[in-house]
């Protein structure tokens, strides 16, 4: 039998296929019609395509959702077992309000959520806008580690600086201390020949979620924590275009260095994800949670998301950091494919006259991101929310800041990924020495953006105008 007389089967089969998929994605998306809908248009469109691409992208099967209902409960037994060192009393309700001002509803809402996720004072954090600075800190506090060290990344890259973190690390492990590495399977898979680097000097090397087809569920947090004393999170990785020595040049990011009590969650954090990630599990030592130095003045608060949650917790920070806004709100991100929810709120924010300005780059990483984020801005300046495209370099910190008197900086974007498919952590800072400083380091990086005007989205190129439809139209597919 020739290959023409197979067609007939063949495209019989592919319809057959087809039909069956559009069956379950009716009951698979019931609860996004939108959804729904538009991978039914894509496996019409594509007979032969659709079913490949819904398989590799959707992943949303019964047994990965049960897997991660089931880290949630462990996570949560974990954490109630380990927060009972940081709060012996069983006391974990937030600071008193007035320490708080108009945020007390804010720090409320991310405690009721997830009611281990405590509001802690006493806390000394420092701010990171240059990659030289936060790699020559951390470098600093790696090699000056006693006792152990819980280093959590989306991605590794095997270049000269991703060498030189990993080598120290090997030299601590070398040491003796319990140096634990935690590495999205996805992001970091051109690790090569670092990996027997790290495990064959004592390194606990672990990868989340393992599997070359695994596109979505990826742990895109970076959390670091040495000794239980110091703690660092934010939106850098480890490699060399953090640095600014990558073909999008300068590299503007934000990360955070924390001493004091909030060290404790970013630890707990680690642990949860370690211990769903192998059975090598960290067993409980008091040495993971020395006494905090309470020397510090500022109020923080970590909240994470992912599947694993019921609900979208990040990105409720966010929906409330910008309902509290009366004088001005600045969002710096790289991606903003934000769902209906986020675009009401800031068009709401900006039309009762507060100033909103969002900040994204003007160089892409990913294309048919960036296309989507571009006609997302542009929907919002109607409003009177102002965009401007930063030129320096890529711009890639996720911050946002309300008054100059609160502010969110972590792992997570503004868009549907992180908010829904991502593991994600975020740190809001409750002080405004800190926050001022946010709004100052936002306003200086203006002097380096240009402003999307209406006129000037109306001058974009014919190419854009074709892809950004599609971009839009597919981005809630992944």
């Amino acid at each position: 039998m020739d290959l023409l007389s197979l067609l007939p089967l063949l495209s019989t089969a592919v319809l057959i296929l087809n039909f069956f998929f559009v069956f379950a994605i009716l009951f698979l998306e019931r609860g996004d019609p939108t959804r729904a809908l538009i991978w039914i248009m894509v496996l019409l469109l594509l007979p032969g395509l659709g079913a490949p691409l819904y398989i590799f992208l959707h992943q949303n099967n019964r047994r990965q959702t049960k897997k991660f209902a089931l880290k949630g409960r462990i996570d949560a037994k974990l954490r109630a077992l380990h927060l009972r060192r940081l709060c012996p009393t069983g006391k974990q309700n937030c600071p008193e309000a007035e320490s708080l001002n108009q945020f007390q509803g804010l720090a409320n809402m991310v405690a009721k959520e997830n009611p281990d996720s405590v509001a802690t004072p006493g806390n000394m954090v420092h701010i990171f806008t240059d990659g030289q600075d936060l790699f020559s800190s951390l470098k600093k506090d790696l090699q000056n580690a006693h006792n152990h060290i819980h280093f959590e990344f989306y991605q590794v890259i095997n270049d000269p600086l991703g060498q030189e973190i990993l080598q120290v690390l090997a030299g601590k492990a070398k040491e003796g201390l319990q140096v634990r590495v935690l590495l999205d399977a996805w992001g970091s898979r051109g690790m090569g020949s670092l990996i027997p680097l790290l495990r064959e000097s004592g390194v606990h090397l672990v990868f989340f979620y393992p599997g070359i087809y695994h596109y979505n569920y990826r742990n895109h947090r970076k959390i670091v924590v040495i000794d239980g004393k110091i703690g660092y999170c934010g939106g850098y990785n480890i490699g060399e275009q953090y640095i600014g020595k990558g073909p999008l040049g300068f590299w503007r990011d934000t990360a955070l260095r924390i001493v004091g009590p909030e060290v404790y969650e970013l630890q707990v954090r680690f642990i949860q994800d370690w211990d769903y990630s192998t059975s090598n599990q960290v067993p409980f030592d008091v040495a993971y949670f020395p006494e905090p130095n309470l020397t510090g003045d500022t109020i923080a608060q970590e909240v994470s998301s992912g599947p694993d949650t019921p609900r979208e917790r990040i990105k409720e920070s966010y929906l409330k950091m910008i309902s509290l806004a009366r004088e001005s709100c600045y969002i710096q991100t790289p991606y903003f494919v934000p769902d209906p929810s986020l675009k009401e709120i800031l068009a709401i924010a900006a039309t009762s006259g507060v100033d909103v300005r969002l900040m994204i780059p003007d160089k892409p990483d990913h294309p048919f991101v960036y296309w989507a984020t571009l006609s997302f801005c542009a929907d919002l300046l109607e409003t009177g929310v102002r965009t401007y495209v930063y030129e320096q370099g890529f711009l890639h910190a996720k911050m946002i800041v309300v008054d100059g008197k609160v502010a969110s900086v972590g792992s997570a974007n503004f868009d549907i990924r992180s908010f829904r498919l991502n593991f994600e952590t975020n740190l809001i800072v409750y002080d405004q020495r800190l926050a001022a400083e946010m709004k100052a380091s936002f306003l200086q990086d203006l002097s380096l953006c240009t402003e999307l005007t209406p006129e000037r989205y109306r001058g974009r190129g014919l190419m854009v105008r074709l892809k950004e439809p599609f971009a839009r139209l597919l981005f809630p597919l992944i």
